[in-house]
């Protein structure tokens, strides 16, 4: 087994020199997300309203291929739950290409309410139980809460920044664990060798 991060685990030779062969295009695709990452950290309103458009596409196929579904399968009893659950991903997708920084504003405040609440959540768990490690967890639990309250004092504003900056900081860890694994690949076979031998 490899010493070196990100520990490919297998040890057969045909796995290791089909890894080594695409390392270049692993380590490329890392560049290209991490790229993308520091553009969206330096842009984080125009990555936010990309984020919630792409979500809308998303959700316009979602429904172009419920309402599919129902009517390919018609007799069938939950051909009705299937048209109205695809009426409202259609209603969904069009509202937030329509108007993008309000799905962005519901997006936000429900990232706030979720990262308040898990937060207290994390934090009550480590205070109450006191497990091995327990004020690790009770930092990042302080630190969810102290974000949420941040964005929640800079609401509405925030909308315009909080996503996009996530998928930036996303994209970059993404990226970076991607031109690791593709340095780890490209080392493989000379790891591999003495094995062989």
């Amino acid at each position: 087994m490899s010493t070196g991060f990100p520990y490919f685990r297998s040890r057969v030779a045909e796995e290791h020199a089909a890894i080594h062969r695409v390392w270049g295009w692993m380590v490329g695709w890392g560049a290209l997300l991490t790229v993308g990452g520091i553009a969206a950290l330096a842009y984080p309103a125009a990555a936010t309203v990309v984020s919630v458009e792409v979500f809308a596409v998303l959700l316009l196929f979602a429904a172009a291929g419920q309402f599919i579904a129902a009517f390919q399968s018609r007799g069938w009893g939950g051909g009705l739950c299937a048209v109205l659950c695809a009426a409202l991903y259609l209603f969904a997708g069009i509202v937030l290409l329509e108007r993008p920084l309000l799905g962005a504003a519901g997006y936000t405040l429900f990232l706030t309410m979720l990262l308040f609440a898990v937060g207290i959540v994390r934090v009550a768990a480590a205070v109450g139980a006191r497990f091995s490690g327990w004020g690790w967890a009770a930092l990042s639990g302080g630190i969810s809460v102290l974000l949420a309250v941040m964005i929640w004092r800079d609401f509405p504003e925030s909308a315009l920044w909080v996503i996009g900056t996530f998928v930036g900081i996303d994209l970059i860890f993404a990226g970076w664990s991607w031109v690791m694994a593709g340095l780890a690949a490209r080392q493989l076979p000379a790891l591999t060798e003495p094995a062989a031998g």
